[in-house]
């Protein structure tokens, strides 16, 4: 197999209700993760492309958050709505989204 050339990482952190730190689990990260693993079938690109659900990344507040290497970018208040976007535009093209980038004293 080939190595990718990128890596998204999508949390799917659920942590019970009333966690002081909230999860990305409330806030559709499920959504999410759902729609990279689709895109990434429909569009079978899995020599360029892995997509890996993973457990908490650190700023929750910001969930449901996604993180892209080997560039290190994160990604904060990602929606099913936006998942072709970060698809097309940065993991297949190599551009990252400006607009859902998490400010840098956040991550």
């Amino acid at each position: 197999m080939a190595r990718p050339a990128r890596h998204v990482f999508v949390c799917s952190q659920n942590r019970p209700v009333g966690h002081p730190r909230g999860s990305c689990g409330e806030k559709g990260c499920a959504e999410v993760a759902d729609g990279f693993m689709k895109e990434w079938q429909q569009r079978q690109c899995f020599a360029q492309v892995t997509v890996t659900l993973t457990g908490c990344l650190g700023p929750c507040s910001v969930g449901p958050s996604v993180v892209v290497y080997p560039e290190g970018v994160m990604y904060g208040n990602v929606t099913k709505a936006d998942v072709s976007e970060i698809f097309e535009q940065h993991l297949l093209d190599g551009k990252p989204v400006e607009r859902l980038i998490v400010p840098a004293d956040i991550w």
